[in-house]
């Protein structure tokens, strides 16, 4: 259990549910407003077992591999217009005839937080943005390792985990707990605040989250705005790496005009630069200096 006035939020997800990639902006929202009072763990749900025996009457997905994959990228497109993160539908590909499961996606995340816990959040995120926005097959072995280099994952260590099923063995636990809490959709949140909880099903807003936050501790937690100067939100995207313009909106109380003026001036300045993806992209740090990390030899521009 966390220790006093730090709030534990365990998310229930899939790396590659619609939801949980529109719930991005929020959950980088509460980062920037609680800071270091919040610690954010992810579980992994395990959203498709086997395609062929899925079905989600909802949004009419499941069944032959090959013809879900437009299904999904339709029902992803709807709920882009809705949250506001990027989706690319062109060449959308998630599962195949020997492709039929997200667990895949699920059992490289414990992977990896099995090697470097640390880095484990930035490759989810990392997967997130490759199955949405990139058309990416995230569901193939060889998609996830290099996603997970990317991020600077050892792959000798990365490999034995995948391979001697302890990340497996990781994943079956999540999905016990997921079980444990009856938890059938995602994204669901459970909070926890000196021995007390309080679970939110489904896609929340921040108000949302405020609420049940201040509910749970008894408004203790001090909370701190975001500074939504040039600096500030130079700083929000150097810090993340690759920022959608919902983010920015959401983590600075932006309309879209002021967050366009603002990001405006600092593409002209040089300092970020803009990256279509799909039906939107990213802003990212137009960085020209090489940085290296001495474990993995990965250089990144």
């Amino acid at each position: 259990m966390p220790s006093s006035n730090h709030l534990e939020i365990l998310a229930f997800t899939d790396p590659v549910c619609t939801w949980c990639w529109g719930s991005e902006p929020v959950l980088r929202k509460l980062e920037a407003v609680y800071g270091d009072q919040i610690r954010i763990r992810y579980v992994m749900g395990g959203l498709v077992e086997n395609i062929r025996n899925f079905y989600d009457s909802a949004n009419n997905i499941g069944g032959d591999p090959e013809q879900v994959n437009g299904q999904v990228a339709r029902h992803w497109l709807e709920a882009s217009e809705r949250h506001g993160m990027p989706v690319r539908t062109d060449g959308f590909r998630l599962f195949s005839a020997d492709v039929l499961s997200t667990y895949p996606q699920n059992i490289a995340f414990k992977a990896v937080e099995l090697t470097d816990a640390d880095k484990a959040p930035a490759f989810l995120r990392r997967v997130r943005e490759a199955s949405a926005a990139e058309a990416r097959e995230t569901g193939r072995t060889e998609v996830l390792v290099e996603l997970a280099t990317e991020v600077g994952i050892n792959l000798e260590t990365l490999l034995q985990h995948l391979n001697d099923g302890s990340a497996e063995e990781a994943f079956r636990k999540d999905l016990s707990f997921t079980r444990q809490y009856a938890v059938r959709g995602f994204p669901t949140f459970l909070l926890r605040y000196e021995g007390r909880e309080l679970l939110l099903r489904g896609y929340q807003r921040f108000g949302g989250f405020k609420g049940a936050i201040d509910m749970l501790t008894g408004e203790v937690l001090s909370q701190k705005q975001p500074d939504p100067s040039q600096q500030g939100i130079l700083e929000f995207i150097q810090g993340h790496g690759r920022v959608a313009p919902i983010e920015i909106d959401t983590a600075f109380g932006l309309s879209s005009d002021q967050r366009e003026t603002i990001t405006q001036a600092l593409i002209g300045s040089g300092l970020i630069r803009w990256e279509s993806a799909g039906n939107g992209g990213f802003f990212m740090a137009a960085s020209t200096s090489q940085v290296c990390d001495a474990d993995t030899g990965v250089c990144l521009i």
